[in-house]
């Protein structure tokens, strides 16, 4: 049903009746999508505000790579006519958004951040960037990702791209490797971005960046045209300002409009679980984090939520660990054909990723999909306890660039993991600022095929403590020239194994790495646990995980099905 305007507040209304556009970047997806059908915004008004607001502030914080303003332009046009003539179609329709770099359009160079990639121009949309533009989404541009999709926390300048930054502190970390769309969002030049997340993507970005960043059900959204960086752990989600944003766009992809209505539905009774514990591995939360999480599940406890005290049934430490087992073999076999033929085009991150992931024994790949699979059972079987968990996301503040070991703590040690491999939806939004002006955030999470309880949840939270205010930009600074990759000093080892892999063409410098990688790869598998010689086969029931198909098995759009179990990334 089209919303009219007396659902708008009056001096919402007024302010943009009067002509008074300048600001409608402000807006957020549900709010703009609320105007625009109420006829008081026009799709093409609202996009020239975006663009207006990139033109001001992304010299600083760089998180586009590049802007299609013409042909958005022609859609936003498009989408005012549409609406004119009574032909709304939905609560996105005119709505601008943007893209991770690794998500392909047609027509516009998809590098997904690297040097190999540069000239490559698709010839048709992602899957769910088509539906987003079915739906009537304006689409503005690409935004910066770490290299493929993947790194190791730090700051890279042997990229075609530079770094994004933090809207809060330019010194300061966005989290990745969805750089460019968490610092988008919350600078206000896109009211949403689509993402990826294959340990944390999305979330660690939207946390660090204030902002809310959503997974769903693994499987139920198609990754059809996105660059995969690990098969079984991939998930594409949005990145935007609200948990109401967060339902209206998930909403659109799923096919489930529901998502949407169903938020305001009172939370009292709802039994949620609290899950201080981090468990052994990793070490507390910061201070600044640990307050921000009470406070948060204060508030939860005064809107009549039940909570009762949890701990994950696998700490995120471990977690952790299987993952690094599955992502670098998945992407080490993906990518197979540039680290033989481009390694030195390649950025030192990803490069080494690949030389790690060539190195990872048989054995303990799949000793790693079997830890996954009990993992996820276990997680199960908790989350049918409860509509909903609570627990951290980041476990520390925003680092500063620049300093390396804090930006690889930042991104490994973190409460994200376990629910990529699980496949349960989650998501991240704001909970204050520290002292020092930086955003905290919690985690929120839901059993698998119950987005709804999830996203009912963050919006009675939201509604305590509304989006207040707005980073305050400075002006551009030139950003750092990008340096070619460095493949640092040469080794003669490991020569007659790689021409065994048909890895010989790779430099000396490159093999005498890859020894270093491996042997810290088998020592890490080798510490996985196993089981014993006299374990009897788990019955596991239903519960599978299983590697996405290139169609993922599903149909077209990806979004019409219900959960089936299986978690396609």
């Amino acid at each position: 049903m089209r919303p009219d305007a007396t659902r708008l507040r009056d001096e919402d209304a007024a302010s943009t009746e009067a002509g008074d556009t300048e600001a409608a970047w402000s807006l957020g997806v549900a709010e703009a999508g609320r105007r625009i059908s109420a006829g008081v915004l026009t799709p093409s008004d609202l996009l020239e505000s975006v663009l207006a607001r990139i033109d001001a502030v992304d010299g600083a914080i760089r998180s586009y790579v590049r802007v299609i303003a013409n042909e958005a332009r022609a859609e936003a046009a498009r989408a005012t006519a549409e609406i004119a003539a009574g032909h709304w179609c939905g609560p996105l329709h005119g709505v601008p958004f943007a893209v991770k770099d690794n998500y392909d359009v047609a027509g516009v160079p998809a590098a997904a951040g690297g040097r190999v990639r540069l000239g490559r121009i698709p010839d048709r949309d992602a899957t769910l960037v088509a539906a987003l533009r079915g739906a009537g989404a304006v689409l503005v541009g690409k935004l910066a990702t770490w290299e493929y999709g993947t790194g190791d926390g730090g700051e890279y300048f042997d990229l075609p791209f530079p770094p994004a930054r933090n809207p809060w502190d330019l010194s300061r970390f966005t989290g990745g490797s969805s750089t460019g769309a968490g610092a988008a969002v919350a600078a206000g030049t896109a009211p949403f971005a689509l993402g990826s997340d294959t340990t944390g993507s999305v979330r660690l970005p939207a946390g660090a960046c204030g902002v809310t960043g959503a997974i769903a059900t693994g499987g139920r959204l198609s990754l059809e045209g996105v660059l995969p960086n690990c098969h079984s752990l991939d998930t594409p989600g949005p990145i935007c300002r609200s948990a109401e944003d967060a339902a209206t766009i998930l909403g659109t992809l799923l096919g489930e409009r529901d998502l949407a209505r169903g938020i305001g539905a009172p939370v009292s009774g709802m039994r949620v679980a609290v899950v201080r514990d981090i468990g052994r591995g990793f070490d507390a939360a910061d201070e600044p984090m640990r307050r921000a999480f009470e406070r948060a599940v204060e508030t939860l406890e005064s809107l009549g939520v039940v909570l009762e005290e949890a701990r994950l049934p696998t700490p995120a430490a471990e977690c952790l660990a299987v993952t690094q087992m599955i992502g670098p073999a998945e992407s080490a076999a993906i990518h197979e054909a540039e680290l033989r033929e481009r390694a030195g085009d390649l950025g030192r991150a990803l490069r080494g990723k690949l030389l790690a992931g060539a190195g990872v024994r048989a054995v303990d790949y799949i000793q790693a999909l079997r830890r996954r699979t009990e993992i996820a059972i276990a997680l199960d079987v908790l989350m049918a306890r409860f509509d909903a968990l609570v627990t951290y996301g980041a476990l520390r503040l925003p680092p500063r660039l620049g300093v390396e070991p804090e930006m690889t703590r930042f991104t490994l040690e973190t409460m994200l993991t376990p629910f990529n491999l699980a496949g349960t939806p989650a998501l991240v939004q704001r909970t204050g600022f520290s002292d020092e002006g930086l955003p905290t955030h919690w985690q929120i999470a839901a059993g698998r095929g119950r987005e709804g309880a999830m996203l009912r949840l963050a919006a009675a939270y939201e509604r305590t403590r509304p989006h207040d205010g707005w980073p305050d930009i400075p002006a551009a600074a030139p950003p750092p020239p990008a340096v070619a990759p460095q493949t640092g000093a040469p080794s003669a080892d490991f020569r007659a194994r790689a021409g065994r892999m048909a890895l010989d063409g790779l430099s000396d410098a490159d093999l005498g790495r890859m020894q270093e990688l491996e042997a810290a790869t088998v020592s890490r598998g080798a510490a996985l646990p196993r089981p014993s010689a006299k374990e009897v086969r788990p019955d596991f029931g239903s519960r599978t995980i299983s590697p996405r198909t290139s169609g993922h098995g599903r149909s077209a759009t990806g979004n019409q099905l219900e959960p089936t179990g299986e978690d396609h990334g």
